[in-house]
């Protein structure tokens, strides 16, 4: 499954874009081996693929925009609530709530090497105030992230259930949510690993992987805020966002 941008004749993008949801078999593509070394996340395997001269007929496509819209399973006769959520809540979940299961997994690591860890002062870790507020306060944060998330995600299909639309400044917030919920997170990991002593940074210990991978998650136009923010702030401004401000929402 890959996304695809319609072409004129000559293969150049039609403007404005219509981005499709394209259906391939393993014959019609080329895995490219070496496109996927990166720093962080490289235990996904996202590596590029080509795709030269295949022939995708209709029935293995689909548009994006009624993906985006909720047309496209109801069209297709769908009716369970799952199907009916907004994509635009239910496709980030699976990057945003990766993110803030990696902030756990660095929680959980500078926690358990900080319980017997002594600084160069001699001074034992859990004894030193300050180390100890950056872990509360990060710990705060992770939390605050992931509820968050489950909230909007709770109160959406909660309303899908009960067969109400999720109007677009409703969709608008939520990805705020979600997109502040991710970077919320990978602040607080910044906190700790900054207090995790220069052992953090060798690659035998998992505490410098957890950095990289949190890191690269926010790397994903799905956590871009910069749309987002404005599109959601102008709706409950009352103002109608327009063109790009209302790209995946």
């Amino acid at each position: 499954m890959l996304g695809a941008i319609l072409g004129d004749q000559q293969g150049k993008p039609i403007m404005p874009p219509t981005i499709l949801h394209v259906f391939l078999p393993r014959a019609d593509y080329t895995i490219v081996d070496d496109s996927w070394d990166v720093v962080g996340l490289r235990g996904t395997g996202s590596k590029d693929v080509i795709v030269d001269g295949a022939f995708i007929p209709d029935y293995r496509t689909l548009d994006s925009a009624d993906v985006m819209d909720g047309s496209a399973p109801r069209n297709a006769g769908r009716t369970e609530s799952t199907y009916l959520m907004p994509f635009s809540c239910m496709f980030p979940l699976g990057i945003t709530s990766a993110v803030i299961g990696i902030a756990e997994g660095a929680l959980a690591c500078h926690i358990a090497a900080q319980k017997d860890r002594v600084a160069i002062t001699g001074q034992k870790i859990k004894e030193d105030p300050y180390v100890l507020y950056a872990i509360g306060e990060s710990a705060a944060e992770i939390a605050a992230s992931r509820a968050a998330l489950l909230e909007t995600v709770d109160r959406f299909y909660d309303k899908t259930e009960a067969g109400k639309e999720i109007s677009f400044d409703e969709r608008a917030i939520g990805r705020r949510t979600q997109t502040a919920a991710a970077w919320r997170a990978v602040r607080a990991v910044d906190e700790i690993f900054a207090r995790s002593g220069g052992g953090a940074l060798h690659r035998k210990f998992p505490m410098q992987r957890f950095f990289r991978d949190a890191h690269a998650g926010l790397a994903h136009a799905i956590h871009v805020p910069g749309s987002i923010f404005h599109a959601s702030a102008l709706t409950q401004l009352g103002g109608e966002p327009e063109g790009m401000m209302r790209s995946m929402i």
